[in-house]
């Protein structure tokens, strides 16, 4: 059955002074192996483990994936080697890049990673560009764009695709962005990422940064070659909103790491990343396999999943309020399944290859313990569910399962 759904959600997003417009498709980049490794948090994991992340990546149609630090030591080596074996051997569509600073020694890993996997790595070279780091380093703007030219040359002499990176952009003033971008562009890197790095910008503030970066690619008449990639963190609680903003103002690469995992308190969440572009229109991904994503990541870093997770936490798509129970109960006695993980749920639960749960507690109502009771066969009548309800609201908690079939069990008995 179908649903009127234009008639039945306005969405303000798209409607008055402020509607949300975006460009097409916006590709995707996982730092989980990378970024997400430096939360003080986590636990490395093996690369066996690091595979089974890459495919899952790789199976939700994320393009781009860190992979780690070569320049860092041997076992950052070995390990993307592993990896970019892994995607030569599986003919994964995923691509790797790696991380290093400007230098030439960090770049040399790259290619020789890349020589001898025969596997096309990204070289993402970083500098910080802020003021504030510049002052802290006792670095001047000659020094930086002689490592930001020596090191893009050499890896675009060298056959390699380049990024460069600006660490703390959203705190870089436009004279030392503009002589940045401009020394990386006309040296040949492909693409260029703006970084709030300490997770400071609000999304009024991307959206003027990116499109001011946008805007002088433009001039430099390099709008049509260089990409511009949005990394960004969370520190303030807006990492999903900025990066929706950079999204919106003309980022075509956007980073994320599952689960949010990264540096201090992490980085954009993938897996909201994921669900929001296909809402707002800019992916179109098979989503079945984010829990297993999520799960993976959480068993491989040694982290739990909060169970108030958007997407992907154990609440994510339950309730025992009684409104909202009866409100999905009566749209899946409609017949209507859209109707039901829509009512009172912003992110459709089927993409997940999940269902709308409805559990019973101190604020459920007749309609849960009805409806609980009919997806697991038990008695309903209504002095059982009576019976279920009145132990319900002396609980300070959700009733589990075996504690419903113990109820009714005993109330059969007593009318038998």
């Amino acid at each position: 059955m179908s649903s009127p759904t234009e008639s039945l959600i306005y969405d303000w997003s798209l409607s008055g002074p402020h509607r949300y417009t975006g460009q097409g498709h916006i590709q995707l980049n996982d730092e989980t192996l990378r970024d997400g490794l430096q939360s003080p948090s986590v636990t490395d994991p093996p690369a066996e483990s690091k595979v089974r992340l890459l495919h899952l990546m790789d199976t939700l149609g994320i393009e781009t994936a860190c992979i780690g630090l070569p320049g860092a030591g041997e076992r950052q080596r070995a390990d993307a080697e592993r990896l970019c074996r892994e995607i030569a051997d599986k003919k994964l569509r995923i691509r790797p890049n790696c991380a290093g600073r400007t230098l030439i020694r960090d770049i040399e890993p790259m290619i020789r990673l890349a020589q001898k996997t025969g596997v096309a790595v990204e070289v993402c070279v970083f500098i910080g560009s802020s003021p504030i780091r510049l002052y802290t380093e006792g670095w001047d703007m000659e020094r930086i764009l002689k490592h930001t030219r020596e090191a893009v040359t050499f890896g675009v002499k060298e056959g390699m695709e380049v990024m460069y990176v600006t660490e703390d952009t959203t705190r870089s003033s436009p004279d030392h962005l503009q002589q940045l971008l401009s020394a990386a562009v006309e040296a040949g890197a492909g693409r260029v990422c703006l970084c709030d790095t300490v997770g400071s910008a609000v999304p009024e503030g991307v959206m003027n940064l990116v499109g001011w970066v946008k805007d002088l690619l433009d001039r430099l008449g390099f709008g049509r070659r260089v990409g511009i990639d949005w990394h960004g963190h969370r520190d303030r609680g807006l990492g999903l909103a900025n990066t929706l903003a950079a999204a919106r103002s003309g980022a075509t690469r956007l980073h994320g790491a599952a689960l949010g995992v990264g540096e201090r308190v992490g980085n954009t969440a993938m897996e909201q990343l994921l669900v929001n572009l296909r809402l707002l229109g800019h992916r179109d991904d098979d989503l079945s396999t984010l829990p297993a994503y999520a799960d993976a990541v959480s068993e491989a870093l040694n982290i739990l999943i909060p169970a108030n997770q958007p997407i992907v936490g154990r609440d994510a798509f339950r309730t025992a309020t009684g409104v909202h129970a009866a409100a999905v109960a009566k749209a899946r006695a409609r017949g209507d399944d859209w109707l039901a993980d829509t009512v009172y749920s912003g992110v459709p639960a089927s993409w997940l290859g999940k269902s709308q749960e409805i559990e019973i507690g101190p604020m459920s109502g007749a309609s849960n313990v009805l409806h609980f009771l009919q997806a697991r066969g038990m008695a309903h009548d209504p002095d059982i569910i009576s019976t279920v309800l009145a132990h319900a609201k002396d609980s300070q908690r959700l009733l589990r399962e075996d504690e419903v079939a113990a109820i009714v069990s005993r109330a059969q008995k007593k009318t038998s």
